[in-house]
């Protein structure tokens, strides 16, 4: 049998789970505005343990209402929730998944807005990364909570669900009070290593003594906190088997907090897959009950041998379960060229859901929290859809029109398909965006779908073959500023660098600091190539509160890259670029001069279609430009609606 660890079965505390793949809390803002739970809460829940994993842990569930970390985070404060939340664990049986209930308090990593009432928090320390004022919790106070994770987990319980996981990672309240990086208290419960660990042993104990011994519990931990200040994994190693002690059966090891660089709890693209796999180990070294590994797992392959080396028991496959609910499935018969993988891109979950407010999906999967709607109908008649574009929007609507019945073809200009993915998956660990193509190009020769490759399609092609419908996904074309001397024989365009078009040449400046300009500086520097980057803006355009972001930057300064802000490009003059920083004219002397400017929307096609009543749509950077979230999921909506 492949993957034969991965899909032997394992008992936690007399539950059995028929593999050992688990889908660990993720947060999508699905819940009710009330904090009861939605149908689309239940159905996007289901539809993963359609796809056959044997453990689901749901997303955040509130013990208190001071202790939500959103809005519309579920609740489990009281017993009217019990109804609304038993609906998960008789949805997940039904394809033989069984069911935790993840228990929570945010302590000061929420919003007042949120909660309702000034966060609580172990110290009066606001949160780093949020600023959120809040108040030291009294030791009654202390007490109340204690027992209000107890009785959320009884309740839990009486819902059906078949464990309880209590969150102690990623900077929440428990976390809080484990790390004197949070805990500045002096009685009790701070102090030392002993007091600062008592919060958390109180409530395992409570909670067991509530649901009895034969009722699975565990603990989610951050094995080091990886920040200034806070704890290591030496701490979390002398913790875990008093855990196991207090009455936690398993142990579910992730890494750091909010503030930790690089996002690490969510760890990005720029991370190593397995990368936490060596904390889990060592928690294993210590206690004697099932530990649970994550830390950007995508690849059922990479489980199995970490389950056979021994690093850790079962395996948490976090956004992989928002890419293809289906992969566990796929993996378990050996369809593994059919898996559409996560490329840990951020874009469509955590960073929608923390810094755009809106409820999260998947870049790479559009269907990713619409579980809940109905499929589009098949086309009544098929109709004859032109798609001109083969990048993400394109090849996106085209699977879209394809499932529906219509006939498709697609055109492009260029002789590879892929779009903006050609330049975008060269800088370093982006490769995997073409992961993507190609399983989008395997799924359109399965649908007998033809892609015509170095093929322009003009308005005479419309006029004489005229299809019943076009999706216009032509992408854009790159802008310039007119600066003097930009058409010197030394200037060239990020993209054409990277796709390798034009050789690279060093020392290298590069205008303009968007993502573009930053990833071809990560390209170059990684070639060994000296790197200046001018950006007009004051500011980074890039942050560096995104993982992504961050490591972008930190890359660039590591290997010696410079990045001057402010700077106002005035002409090329031969092998050197003037520019004007503050007051003062500079020269930057360059063997290659890279434009990473911005783009401007391809979409000549429009006027000939309206002229002629075609039906259309346009999409993604032929739109507007912007992410790979927004073509493809503009893409799939084009091809279910025309």
């Amino acid at each position: 049998m492949q993957l034969q660890h991965l899909f032997s079965p394992v008992t936690i505390n007399g539950m059995t789970l028929k593999n050992r793949a688990v889908m660990p809390p993720m947060g999508t803002g699905y819940g009710n505005a009330d904090s009861t739970v939605s149908d689309r809460l239940v159905s996007y829940l289901a539809r993963r343990a359609q796809g056959g994993t044997g453990l689901i842990i749901t997303e955040v569930c509130a013990i208190a209402p001071r202790g939500k970390g959103f809005p519309n985070e579920i609740g489990v404060w009281n017993d009217e929730f019990i109804p609304g939340l038993a609906r998960i664990p008789e949805a997940l049986h039904r394809f033989g998944a069984k069911a935790a209930l993840q228990l929570h308090h945010a302590g000061r990593e929420t919003f007042e807005s949120a909660t309702g009432a000034m966060p609580e928090a172990p110290s009066a320390i606001p949160s780093v990364i949020l600023g959120q004022p809040c108040e030291a919790m009294s030791e009654e106070r202390i007490a109340e909570v204690i027992r209000a994770f107890a009785r959320a987990a009884a309740r839990a319980r009486q819902a059906g669900f078949d464990a309880v996981e209590l969150h102690g990672a990623h900077g929440y309240l428990l976390n809080q009070f484990l790390s004197p990086f949070s805990n500045q208290r002096d009685d009790q419960y701070g102090g030392s290593d002993e007091n600062r660990m008592r919060f958390i042993l109180e409530i395992v104990a409570a909670v067991r003594k509530i649901v009895g011994r034969d009722f699975p519990v565990w603990i989610r931990v951050s094995a080091d906190e990886l920040v200034r200040g806070g704890y290591d994994l030496s701490l979390m190693q002398k913790l875990a088997p008093r855990l196991v002690t207090a009455g936690i059966d398993a142990i579910h090891c992730s890494v750091g907090v909010y503030s930790t660089p690089g996002s690490l709890a969510v760890a990005s693209m720029d991370t190593d897959p397995g990368f936490n796999l060596f904390r889990a180990r060592a928690l294993k070294e210590v206690v004697d009950v099932p530990v649970i590994g994550v830390g950007r797992i995508n690849d059922p392959d990479l489980a199995d041998q970490a389950i056979a080396r021994g690093d850790a028991d079962l395996i948490s496959f976090g956004r992989q379960h928002l890419t293809d609910p289906d992969f566990i499935n796929k993996a378990r018969d050996g369809a593994i060229d059919d898996i559409r993988w996560c490329t840990a891109c951020n874009q469509g979950c955590i960073e929608r859901l923390s810094f755009e407010m809106k409820s999260a999906t998947c870049s790479f999967n559009p269907e990713c929290g619409r579980e809940y709607k109905e499929q589009a109908p098949k086309a009544d008649p098929p109709k004859r859809v032109w798609v001109v574009g083969a990048g993400p929007a394109g090849l996106s609507a085209a699977m879209a029109a394809s499932a529906r019945g219509h006939k498709v073809e697609v055109f492009d200009r260029e002789a590879q398909p892929g779009g903006q993915l050609l330049s975008a998956s060269r800088p370093p660990h982006k490769a995997a965006f073409m992961d993507w193509v190609a399983w989008s190009l395997r799924r359109l020769k399965k649908a007998s779908i033809e892609i015509h490759n170095s093929q322009t399609v003009r308005a005479g092609d419309i006029r004489h073959q005229l299809p019943d419908g076009v999706i216009l996904a032509c992408g854009a074309y790159p802008v310039v500023f007119p600066i003097p001397g930009l058409d010197s024989k030394i200037v060239a365009d990020a993209r054409d660098v990277l796709t390798g078009k034009v050789e690279p040449k060093g020392p290298a400046v590069i205008l303009g600091a968007g993502y573009v300009g930053m990833e071809t500086a990560d390209y170059l520097l990684a070639k060994g190539i000296a790197v200046t980057v001018l950006e007009m803006q004051t500011f980074p355009p890039v942050g560096k509160l995104t993982a992504h972001g961050y490591w972008l930057h930190k890359r660039i300064k590591d290997a010696g890259g410079r990045l001057l802000f402010g700077a106002k490009v005035l002409g090329i003059e031969g092998g050197a670029v003037r520019y004007r920083q503050m007051d003062t004219e500079k020269i930057e002397n360059a063997a290659m001069i890279i434009t990473a400017m911005g783009a401007k929307s391809e979409n000549a096609l429009e006027d000939v279609l309206k002229d002629m009543a075609i039906p259309y749509r346009i999409v993604g950077d032929a739109k507007s430009p912007r992410r790979i979230l927004e073509a493809i999921h503009e893409g799939h909506k084009a091809g279910e609606e025309i």
